[in-house]
């Protein structure tokens, strides 16, 4: 009887040491509401932003402006993943349809430099920056402040590119060659941009384009449907757009099996055949925005047609363009955040335990950037950040006579931001749905934590003395 009571102790001792490691590892865990401000990754974010400000040059007289660009193609070989749909179940690529790119363009005004870098993939992932800011600094003087990543968010470019189950599922199966492969690209398109500076001048300006963007998660709710571009030209002539928009890069479906650049390739090669002008490609907030191509012909014609008119729209308002400076304030503040708590929730009242943050891919910071060239900062987020709390930010920036692109994927990855009213609604089938549910994971507070960085970079970068802030 004793032997079986002590069989029956230990049995129920392993099953409630197996059921708190389970808990402890797996989960659930319960949620948490409280909010930001009062925590250390906060308060250590603002003390980075407010440091840059005292050693920072900008607001001083500015000399001429400068301009370089640089381009690689990041097309691999035949037989990797693509990245972007799970449904591909990482299946290898079976050809390319057009060259993928990565692009930067450098700005300088005499005295501080900035390198802004755009490239045909899903994302720009860490351990590629990573690797490209290693690889820059041994080459330039640039540093990772100076260097803003981007990337369009094709859904039909690189994959492979991360390990972990998180980017297994969308991307295929890790090769590590890829990010070698891909950082080695990087690194010598910024480099000739950053060796090629010569004087310049510059404009900007946006057009709407409403008609190409919808909302696919709150149909009757804005959409951030700005087409944004600068132009800079050369004392020789040679010119070169930069050009953004919020729509993804989706009119293919995961059942197309090419690299291309989709919609934004498409764009961008318009520019250069109409003007002569390299082109560069940068998206903005793509958050819960899908494209809304022509109708007619198949999936690339209407890829085509979309990148074809929205190249149109720029061309068209820069005819008459006389309103070109050569002396511009170039300014620059990038640095890595802590994160929110990590937060993958399984209700209401229970979340995925933070340990199994190894096992999906996924770490505990991330990286924020804002770049000054003139009116314009170009604030990139390392998100899907969403385009209608990018409507939002854009009229704040508007009233502070700040010309504000706000940018997703800038060398790290957090998954979706969405706004904050929305954190606790339940979709038609009682749960929260893709971009508030599997891809949300700093918790109910993301857009007032990015917002409150975001302005606060702006208000840095835009103020005179420190005391504005």
């Amino acid at each position: 009887m004793k032997r079986r009571r002590r069989i029956i102790s230990i049995m129920v001792a392993i099953l409630v040491t197996v059921a708190g490691c389970f808990v402890t590892l797996v989960g659930p865990w319960p949620t948490y509401k409280s909010s930001f401000e009062d925590r250390p990754y906060y308060k250590e974010a603002l003390a980075v932003i407010g440091r840059h400000r005292q050693r920072s040059s900008h607001g001083s007289p500015v000399g001429q402006f400068e301009a370089g660009w640089g381009s690689r193609s990041i097309t691999p070989p035949i037989g990797t993943p693509l990245a972007g749909f799970e449904d591909r179940q990482g299946k290898p690529s079976k050809g390319v349809h057009d060259e993928l790119l990565v692009k930067a363009l450098a700005v300088s005004d005499g005295t501080d430099t900035a390198v802004v870098v755009g490239a045909d993939m899903l994302i720009v992932p860490e351990n590629v920056a990573e690797l490209v800011r290693a690889h820059v600094s041994q080459r330039t003087v640039l540093t990772a402040n100076e260097i803003l990543f981007n990337a369009s968010h094709n859904h039909s470019g690189p994959g492979a590119f991360a390990p972990g189950f998180a980017s297994r599922a969308f991307n295929g199966s890790y090769d590590p060659n890829i990010p070698d492969f891909l950082a080695r690209a990087f690194t010598e398109a910024i480099v000739e941009a950053y060796h090629s500076l010569e004087p310049a001048k510059m404009m900007y300006g946006s057009v709407d384009a409403l008609e190409y963007i919808r909302n696919r998660t709150r149909s009757d709710n804005p959409v951030d449907s700005e087409l944004s571009y600068m132009l800079v030209e050369q004392e020789d002539g040679d010119s070169c757009f930069l050009v953004s928009y919020s729509a993804h890069p989706t009119v293919l479906g995961p059942d197309n099996m090419q690299f291309t650049g989709e919609y934004p390739g498409f764009l961008v090669r318009r520019i250069t055949e109409k003007t002569g002008a390299e082109a560069i490609y940068i998206g903005g907030a793509v958050g819960s925005m899908s494209p809304r191509p022509p109708d007619g012909g198949d999936s690339f014609d209407r890829c085509r047609a979309m990148g074809v008119a929205l190249a149109d729209k720029v061309l068209e308002a820069v005819v008459d363009a006389t309103l070109f400076k050569d002396k511009v304030d170039i300014a620059s503040i990038g640095f890595p955040i802590k994160l929110p708590p990590f937060q993958l929730r399984l209700n209401k009242n229970l979340r995925v335990s933070k340990f199994l943050l190894p096992v999906l891919g996924i770490d505990t910071d991330g990286w924020m950037h804002a770049v000054r060239i003139g009116d314009i900062a170009l604030v990139g987020t390392p998100a899907d950040y969403c385009g209608e709390i990018s409507v939002d930010l854009k009229s704040w920036a508007q009233n502070h006579s700040v010309d504000l692109w706000v940018l997703s994927f800038n060398g790290d990855y957090v998954g979706y931001i969405s706004p904050d009213k929305y954190y606790y609604d339940k979709d038609e089938k009682g749960g929260y749905g893709y971009e508030r549910g599997i891809m949300s994971w700093i918790g109910p507070d993301q857009e007032a934590f990015t917002v409150s960085l975001i302005t606060h970079m702006i208000d840095v970068l835009f103020s005179e003395s420190p005391e504005n802030l």
